[in-house]
């Protein structure tokens, strides 16, 4: 009854939608040429084989399902769908060959029949916590194996789940397997009765290191003389402590540059304007020695990770639940995070017993972890080699989920 119900609301609600859709549109939020999309409508053919589809919400989910879709498509065609305009413009850059991007549907019972009759896929797998109620009804009428990768399900998720436990079973049981990130996931997803549930380990910690240019590695780096150092994924609240915490820095290390990424690269002109009109990569514009410089272009991080000896990682001091903490420490960086790392404690658990995670709660603990690192860049080398090694165990994830995905096509 509950999902008749949720099914019935979802179709009355399609001109609220449309409208919200093309509100997002003249925002920037979607693409405006791509808007059927949403609407289970596509200008391309689907192509000829096994399709595999892999839905990832956004930019984090997509980076950590990279890996795996390279491998799916050795081996046969794959869509991948993400809700966001930063995760298409990651996909036209990444997406090996083989593989086609598409917005995903809004979870409206039509525009999903639309667009499981038009891809026909032969499985479907869905990253971390997309659980969308039509979308997995859908899949289930046309009989499309379902699986979830690095499945996500918080405590407070699990409670609001048991409200409606003979929906939670008819949701989880209809999954194929759920491969969770986490002990506590598996058994919060066991609790609301899930079966086949894997603890495999986190996607996002066997991830490939994040590429970059080597070209403009070089250049950046002879235009960085002097000390410096990453603020990376910082939100709204967060990027007036990072500047703050360079000013008390800039006063201790002349000619400071302290490199701040927004997670939202559209927010550079707002963040500039924040930092004393500080210098934009996305304007193409060169740091300036004791300046703040505004990392505000897209797929760019892992060069901003090599030219830095540590990083902040951001939503973790204003914001909540962290970002990918593991980004920066395959590539041998330590790490600085606020308090709330809950989307990250088991990665946190490993960079905290490897002597690399320097926890802060305010903007002058983060200069004061800033300092320590900035002051003695070997204990930092040394940090980043433990964190590098913290995250060495599990080279094969990828390969496991390839298996049991393709296994049942």
């Amino acid at each position: 009854m509950i999902l008749g119900l949720y099914a019935g609301a979802t179709r009355l609600a399609v001109p609220y939608l449309r409208r919200m859709l093309r509100r997002r549109a003249m925002r920037g939020k979607e693409v405006a040429a791509r808007l059927g999309e949403r609407e289970g409508m596509t200008a391309l053919a689907r192509p000829a084989g096994r399709l595999v589809w892999v839905h990832a919400a956004s930019v984090g989910e997509t980076m950590s399902a990279l890996p795996l879709i390279r491998l799916l498509a050795a081996r046969g065609p794959v869509l991948l769908t993400t809700g966001t305009v930063t995760s298409a413009r990651l996909a036209a850059e990444r997406l090996p060959r083989g593989a086609v991007h598409q917005f995903a549907p809004l979870d409206v019972p039509g525009w999903v029949a639309r667009f499981l009759d038009h891809w026909r896929p032969e499985a479907a797998v869905f990253l971390e916590s997309e659980i969308w109620p039509n979308l997995l009804r859908g899949c289930d009428a046309r009989g499309i194996r379902r699986v979830l990768v690095n499945g996500r399900l918080s405590a407070a998720s699990t409670r609001h789940w048991r409200r409606a436990p003979d929906t939670a079973r008819r949701l989880l049981g209809g999954f194929a397997a759920i491969h969770a990130q986490s002990a506590g996931d598996a058994a919060n997803f066991r609790a609301l009765g899930a079966a086949q549930v894997l603890e495999w380990g986190n996607l996002k910690f066997f991830a490939s290191p994040l590429p970059c240019d080597e070209t403009a590695l070089a250049a950046l780096r002879a235009a960085l003389p002097g000390p410096v150092w990453l603020a990376a994924s910082t939100h709204p609240g967060e990027e007036a402590l990072v500047h703050a915490a360079h000013r008390a820095l800039a006063a201790i290390f002349p000619g400071l540059v302290t490199i701040l990424a927004p997670r939202h690269p559209e927010r550079g002109a707002e963040v500039a304007a924040l930092c004393a009109s500080a210098p934009r990569r996305a304007l193409g514009q060169a740091p300036l020695p004791g300046q703040v410089y505004v990392a505000d272009t897209l797929g760019e991080l892992g060069l901003f990770f090599r030219l830095a000896p540590f990083a902040f990682i951001g939503n973790s001091l204003a914001g909540f639940g962290g970002h990918n903490i593991v980004e920066p420490a395959l590539l041998a960086r330590p790490v600085i995070c606020g308090p709330h790392l809950e989307n990250f404690q088991e990665a946190a658990a490993r960079l905290r017993a490897a002597q690399a995670l320097r926890e802060v709660r305010d903007e002058a603990g983060l200069a004061a972890a800033a300092r320590g690192w900035l002051a003695e860049p070997e204990q930092a080398r040394l940090a980043g080699q433990r964190a590098a090694e913290a995250f060495a165990d599990a080279k094969r994830l990828p390969e496991r989920l390839a298996g049991l995905i393709l296994g049942g096509v």
